[in-house]
Parts: structure tokens; sequence; C-alpha cells
């Protein structure tokens, strides 16, 4: 899917220059909530952040400050893995969320949730089979938080510590579509096999179209690996492998890297099941125009026609027709254009595949951006999807790309898989 334009709050695994700032905010939360006595032994634990971001993952969320100066941190969470020093009830297989902290004066904002989607997101990417957390019956909006992502109470987990009696809530990762599944929504122009890897060539027209799908295990990973470059090559593109929990050989990753690959592009998997919620009617006008015109209209084809491809290739700066709509028309879609008084604004496309349907190519003009068009045009996608009888659809959103998960996730997409690429440097 496309950038989402943001310049409000962020989340991110905290920098050095983050550390001390959320240490400190970390423990001012505590006092301000009256979770903790001025004094207290635990407050030193909380004011060392630098130990968090050694031992486990620390997050923080930064607002930016006016006239470009640096981010400021006003949140932060930790991510403890089982077997860490932070982790108190974690099993394994499991990540414990710990130190929840907002700073007093921009709750209500929805930074709470960031920290908590952020956490899910790097959960799912570290492997993790469940997520775990502690909390105390009096936390009432943290309550409200939780059922909202979906944990789940596990009273045969409860446990105390000095009178203190804290509730354990659990939160599993959604069953991801797998790669195959991915792969039929986006098909290359061309494939070669090289001993049970796939090859996508599609004359450098997006990664996922030209990369490896590394699904088998060569007798010769390194021979293999020596094939793949070759190929991509005599094609005139970089290798590319996608990196997931499906990549075999195992130990492929590493090999990639002691060979000079680099990672880029950490992406997130997104799934939500379908239903009634899903969205607005298929035909519903979406919101009336800028200034007085007509009302933006959703237009759906079956195939993408001129306009919906040039408004797509526009906004993201190519300009080779002909090969995108190869890769397109490669699987079975819907097209969605949001049309003002006859003007192209923003696109969306909605393939199938088994019981799923992917969505990509959000874009939307910068002329009409801040006005709710992605949001809308997700929501039309996953009730046409319906209509054709998907049940479930998935998207997939670059790591750094907060603000896009964000608005994912208020349309209940979840994390269920993380996976990157490695690229053959110069």
């Amino acid at each position: 899917m496309a950038a989402v334009a943001h310049h409000g709050p962020a989340v991110r695994v905290a920098l050095p220059h983050d550390i001390a700032d959320a240490g400190a905010l970390t423990a001012e939360a505590y006092l301000a909530d009256g979770l903790l006595d001025p004094g207290d032994a635990y407050e030193a634990e909380l004011r060392d952040a630098a130990r968090r971001a050694r031992e486990a993952i620390l997050l923080v969320a930064t607002v930016p400050m006016p006239l470009g100066g640096a981010d400021v941190v006003v949140g932060s969470l930790t991510l403890a893995p089982y077997g860490s020093s932070y982790a108190e009830v974690a099993g394994p297989g499991e990540v414990e969320l710990r130190m929840l902290a907002v700073a007093p004066e921009v709750r209500g904002q929805g930074i709470a949730e960031m920290l908590m989607l952020a956490a899910l997101r790097e959960a799912v990417g570290s492997g993790a089979d469940r997520v775990v957390l502690s909390t105390l019956d009096s936390m009432t909006a943290a309550h409200r938080l939780y059922d909202r992502l979906g944990f789940a109470s596990a009273p045969e987990r409860d446990w105390g510590h000095e009178g203190v009696h804290l509730r354990v809530r659990t939160w599993q990762p959604p069953s991801a579509p797998g790669v195959l599944v991915e792969a039929a929504t986006w098909r290359p122009l061309r494939t070669v096999d090289v001993e049970g890897w796939r090859l996508g060539l599609s004359d450098g027209m997006t990664r996922r179209a030209n990369s490896v799908l590394p699904l088998g295990v060569p007798a010769d990973v390194e021979a293999a690996v020596t094939a793949v470059e070759t190929t991509y090559a005599q094609a005139q593109l970089p290798a590319v492998f996608r990196v997931c929990r499906a990549a075999r050989p195992s130990g492929l990753d590493a090999l990639l890297e002691r060979r000079g690959y680099a990672t880029v592009a950490r992406t997130d998997v997104l799934v939500r099941d379908l239903g009634r919620s899903a969205g607005v009617t298929p035909r519903q006008a979406i919101g009336p125009g800028a200034s007085g015109g007509g009302p933006v209209r959703v237009l759906t084809a079956a195939e993408p026609d001129d306009t919906w491809l040039s408004t797509w290739l526009g906004v993201k700066g190519q300009a080779d027709t002909a090969v995108a709509r190869g890769v397109l028309e490669g699987s079975p879609a819907l097209y969605l254009t949001a049309v003002e008084d006859g003007v192209p604004l923003a696109t969306l496309r909605a393939a199938f595949a088994e019981d799923w349907v992917g969505l990509s190519c959000l874009v939307v003009v910068p002329q009409a951006r801040r006005r709710g068009l992605a949001r809308v045009l997700t929501q039309q996608a996953l009730a046409r999807a319906e209509e054709r009888g998907a049940r479930r659809a998935f998207l997939q959103v670059e790591v750094a790309n907060s603000a896009a998960a964000r608005l994912y996730a208020d349309l209940g997409f979840r994390p269920a898989e993380r996976y990157h690429y490695r690229e053959l440097a110069g």
C-alpha cells in the first residue's frame, strides 16, 4: 500500500538520544498516576531505560516540535521476550508488554493505542506466538484499549505480589494469508525456477514482482544464489530475495548478508476478517466536493483503465503503462477510483486469491490528501470484496509507516506476519 502522509505523533524503536527522556517520562507518568510513591525503589528501575533498550525492545512515541525542532518523547512501552530479565509472566514463544507510559499533557490523543499497535507489530516481527501483559483492576481506561485491540482475559494466569493482584491479558496474531496467496494477487510477468526458488521478473515494476520467493531447498544453496544473481543480471535488475517465515533454507538470511545483501523494505502483513462491519455500501457517495462541486464518488471496474493507471502511476512516479498493466492484470481484481467532478483523486486495487482479498495500489493525489479518501476507498473495497465472496482481507505496510498502520488498525486490521527483502548492494 502507498504511504499515508502524517505529521503528528509517531512511534519507533528508541534511538540513543531518546533513551534518557523515555526513562524520565515513564517514572514521572507512574508518579502522576499514583502507581508509585516518591522514593520507591521501583522508580530507579523505571528511569533506567538504557537497560531496557539493551535487554528488551524499547518503543517511544514522539511528537514534532514546531519550526523543525527535535522530536519530543511523550510515551514509552517495553517489549520483554520470554527469558529476558524484564519478563514476569511470559512463557516460551511469548512477548510481554511492560511499563506503558504516556505524558499526562498529551493523553486523549491516541498515543497509548499507537504504542500498543506498534508493540503488536514488533512482537509479530520477532516471531512471537502470543503477547501477554499484566494489569490492575483500577486501570479501566487501559482495559478498554486492550478490549479494542483484541486482548483476552487469562484468569488462570493472574498473579500478585506484596498484596497487589494483577490480571493477565493475552493476544494472539491472526492467521496470515501466506506467501503463495500474496503472490497470487501480484503476479510477475515472467517466472523462472531455480531448484524450487521462484524468480519473478517484471522489468523492475515493484520489488514484489521482481524478487525471489525462496520456498524450496536447493542442493547447493550458494550455487543457487549465484544462479539467481546471474538471471537478474541478464535482465539488468538487482537480485532481490523476499525473506519471511516460509523462506528456505532456514539460514538463508544470514547467508545473503554474508554475500553483501542489504535489508530493505521491512514490511508488515496486516489482516482482518470480513463481515457486515466492513464498510459503506458499494455505490454510496463518499463526501461533498472540495469547493461546492458534486460529491466524490467511487467508480469500480474489473480492469485498470487508462484513467486509473495514469492516476496510480502518476503518484508512484512511474511511467511504463504496459508493464504495469501486465502485472496488474495477472490476477482477478477490482479497480476503485475516487472521482470528483470527473477528476480522479485516488485509486485502490482489490485482488482475489482463494478466500482472500489483497488490497494494494492505494494512492491519493497531493491536492486531495487529508480528506479521508484512503479510509473510505479501503472501506468500499472491503464491502465489494465481501460481495464477491472474500472472507478475509490483507494488505502490506512498510514498518516505518506508522501513520498508515494506525489507519488500518482503525479499520480492523491486525499484524499477522513480517517480512523483509534482501537486495544485492551495488
